[in-house]
């Protein structure tokens, strides 16, 4: 199981690589707002509320990749723009999440944020993933990476999600959790940068 020191260490590792980063990825985050602004007439970042470490909820922060879409009959519909399909996929989406690393609400690996109705419910030993901050990418995160995929071949995405995949996500972040590494952290970074 991770320990208080290891949460340290992994907090240090994340400030200091978010600092470095930041430089260089700066740029191309207000580039890519841009275009998302443009893109979707709305503004180009998107944030919405997330369940974070130890059920606490903060705002997490994305480049806006959803048009609304008004129908004749009045509803209005959210879908992605081609340009937002593309940013979506590369996950170039996820780069405003650096100033969530740094304000201390994420961390580059650990589970991913959900939204309110999951991490939030978790009972009995289960809840130990909420020890740790959420993070960018992770275990689950890199297994499933298409994930909106697998859904739409569903008959009942829904019903799938929660319990199918999210009871698998739950298992592999407290497995995560239990065999915590610095090494281990440093290969679901490599891992994310090359797949």
């Amino acid at each position: 199981m991770i320990t208080a020191s290891q949460l340290i260490v992994k907090r240090a590792f994340d400030l200091i690589l978010s600092l470095v980063l930041l430089p260089l990825l700066l740029i191309p985050i207000l580039v890519l707002i841009a275009i998302a602004a443009i893109d979707t007439k709305q503004r180009g970042l998107f944030s919405q509320i997330r369940v974070g470490q130890h059920g606490k909820l903060f705002k997490i922060f994305k480049i806006r990749t959803l048009k609304n879409k008004f129908h004749r009959l009045g509803h209005l519909e959210k879908s992605a723009t081609k340009l937002g399909q593309f940013i979506r996929n590369s996950k170039l989406d996820e780069l405003p999440q650096i100033f969530n690393v740094i304000v201390g609400h994420m961390s580059f690996v650990g589970p991913r944020p959900d939204i309110i109705g999951f991490a939030d419910e978790l009972e009995g030993d289960d809840r130990i993933i909420l020890i740790i901050k959420p993070g960018i990418t992770g275990p689950a995160t890199l297994k499933y990476k298409d994930e909106e995929k697998m859904l739409a071949l569903q008959d009942d995405p829904e019903t799938y999600n929660r319990t199918i995949i999210w009871a698998d996500k739950v298992k592999i972040n407290k497995n995560y959790m239990e065999n915590w590494s610095f090494y281990l952290d440093l290969k679901y970074i490599i891992q994310s940068i090359i797949s």
